[in-house]
């Protein structure tokens, strides 16, 4: 199963669902394209809602953190939601967790990013 990315608004904070797996090709082309789209508009919060996401390959990985880095460089903030246990533990052995702000409730996400 390939990615599917559905987004969101709450205030002024634009949320990505994404499901399925983040891998070289289609996965990282569409959060690329999406993340772009939304920071030409004007957005500058986006948190990424991976609840449903259940792999991430080498491609994916690298993707994130090209969309952490493009969010920053334009002022933005760029925030992680509802990991999977295979995530979360990916993120952690390879200390992108150190990176990534990342949240189990929507709530205090949303807190976060005012």
């Amino acid at each position: 199963m390939s990615m599917l990315l559905r987004p969101r608004r709450l205030d002024d904070v634009v949320i990505l669902d994404l499901s399925g797996r983040i891998t070289i090709g289609d996965g990282t082309i569409i959060l690329r394209d999406m993340i772009r789209k939304h920071l030409e508009a004007g957005d500058r919060k986006f948190l990424l809602n991976l609840s449903d996401c259940d792999y991430i390959d080498s491609s994916g990985l690298g993707e994130l953190v090209t969309a952490f880095t493009t969010v920053r460089n334009a002022g933005g903030e760029l925030k992680l939601l509802n990991l999977t246990k295979r995530v979360h533990d990916l993120l952690q052995i390879t200390k992108l967790l150190t990176v990534f702000e990342s949240y189990n409730d929507e709530t205090e996400a949303m807190k976060s990013l005012k």
